[in-house]
């Protein structure tokens, strides 16, 4: 089996992805498990929950590449255009620390509440849509492998330096950078076609 790689992709969707997820509700989810639950144990449990998402999501992706390329390109462009208006249009305000609201201890147990709190959470999510979208366009593994780091990234940023980035740094202007990234990338795959 042969993985063509390619560096720029992966580059793409660790950048897209990292930035989307930034000012999402997992991960003050994965904030809030942290602080009752071991944070290396949450990690483990948040990172496994986040590659099956990435394989769904690429396997989707890889589905919508068997199409005319003019039309994968449209359903990419609106998909990027749907992330930038869910991005631009704001409400970071999604801080619910319900999924740490009891002490969990032991390695097995805080893994499985981890793992099931970002696995439903995820479900639909617009990181889950950009990584089907990136794999449709950009290469199944690298943006495999770009995605998954970026949501182990967060995650891990999330149980690290959670309460410094709340505090100083305004998830509006996460959420808006995130937002024109994508909204640029709608234009730029629109030119795609028609070039």
């Amino acid at each position: 089996m042969h993985l063509d790689l390619d560096p720029l992709a992966i580059l793409t969707a660790f950048g897209l992805i990292f930035l989307a997820e930034l000012p999402d509700k997992t991960m003050f989810a994965s904030l809030a498990m942290g602080t009752r639950m071991k944070p290396l144990y949450v990690w483990f449990g948040a990172s496994a929950a986040f590659i099956v998402h990435v394989a769904i999501a690429v396997g989707a992706g890889s589905l919508l590449g068997l199409l005319p390329d003019w039309i994968v390109k449209l359903v990419s462009a609106l998909l990027f255009a749907f992330g930038a208006f869910m991005l631009l249009r704001g409400g970071g305000d999604d801080e619910d620390d319900e999924a740490g609201a009891k002490t969990v201890t032991g390695f097995w147990p805080v893994f499985g509440t981890a793992f099931m709190a970002v696995f439903i959470g995820e479900w639909g999510d617009l990181t889950q849509i950009t990584t089907a979208n990136l794999a449709a366009t950009n290469g199944t593994w690298s943006t495999a492998i770009g995605s998954a780091a970026a949501l182990m990234s967060v995650s891990a940023l999330a149980l690290i330096a959670g309460r410094f980035i709340a505090k100083r740094v305004p998830l509006k202007t996460v959420q808006r950078i995130g937002g024109v990234c994508m909204l640029l990338l709608a234009v730029w795959t629109l030119i795609e076609i028609f070039v």
